[in-house]
C-alpha cells in the first residue's frame, strides 16, 4: 500500500509465490523461529508456509532460537505460531516442535574456530583466545532451514534478528557467552 506496509494478502501472494518457484517435494524442511522476547507475525508466516508446502514435505518442524533463554512449553511455541494446542493435534500434528538447548553439548556440532589472533584483531586487543563455533546439530538433519523473524534495533548488539537467529539464537554457550562479553566491552 502507499505507506510501504505489506497487508496479509501481499504477504501470502510472496509466500505463495516463492514455494510456487521452489520444489520442496520429499524435503525436510526446519523453520526457526525466535522465541517470545521477540515481537513479529511469526505464526501468520508459518500458517503461510505451512498452506503452501506442509502437503508436500516429509517434514516442516520448528526450532525455537533460544540463546540462553528459558524453553517454551508447547502451549507457549503454538501461542508464538498463532496456533491452538487442539490445531497442533489437528491440522499441524506433523509439525514437531524444539527448543534450542544452549545447555546440552551433546546438541551441537563445530563448525569451526575463531582464532586467537583473530579474537585479538576483533577485540583491539581485549581478548586472546580461541573460541569454538558450534551450532545446533539439528538443523544438519534438514534439508533446508528457514528463518521467519524480524530484524529490529536493539540496545547491546545493534540489531536483533537476521543471522542473530543463528549466533546466538542456535549456538552453543561458549560463543554465545563470548560474543556477549565482546559486545558488552567493545560497546
Amino acid at each position: 500500500n502507499r505507506d510501504g506496509a505489506i497487508d496479509i494478502s501481499d504477504a501470502k501472494t510472496a509466500v505463495a509465490e516463492y514455494f510456487a518457484a521452489k520444489d520442496c517435494t520429499g524435503k525436510r524442511i526446519l523453520a526457526i523461529i525466535p522465541d517470545n522476547t521477540r515481537s513479529g507475525p511469526i505464526g501468520q508466516v508459518f500458517q503461510m508456509i505451512f498452506d503452501c508446502i506442509g502437503d508436500k514435505v516429509a517434514a516442516l518442524d520448528v526450532l525455537t532460537a533460544l540463546g540462553t533463554h528459558q524453553p517454551m512449553s508447547e502451549a507457549e511455541i503454538c501461542k508464538r505460531l498463532e496456533i491452538t494446542p487442539a490445531e497442533h493435534a489437528g491440522k499441524y500434528a506433523s509439525v514437531k516442535f524444539f527448543n534450542h538447548e544452549w545447555e546440552k553439548p551433546e546438541t551441537f556440532k563445530t563448525v569451526g574456530k575463531i582464532s586467537a589472533d583473530e579474537i585479538d584483531d576483533i577485540s583491539g586487543g581485549l581478548f586472546h583466545e580461541e573460541v569454538d563455533v558450534a551450532l545446533n546439530r539439528l538443523i544438519y538433519e534438514y534439508d533446508e532451514c528457514f528463518i521467519l523473524g524480524p530484524v529490529f534495533p536493539h540496545e547491546v548488539v545493534g540489531f536483533s534478528g537476521g543471522h542473530k537467529y543463528l549466533f546466538p539464537g542456535i549456538a552453543a554457550a561458549e560463543i554465545i557467552n563470548f560474543f556477549h562479553w565482546l559486545g558488552a566491552v567493545i560497546t
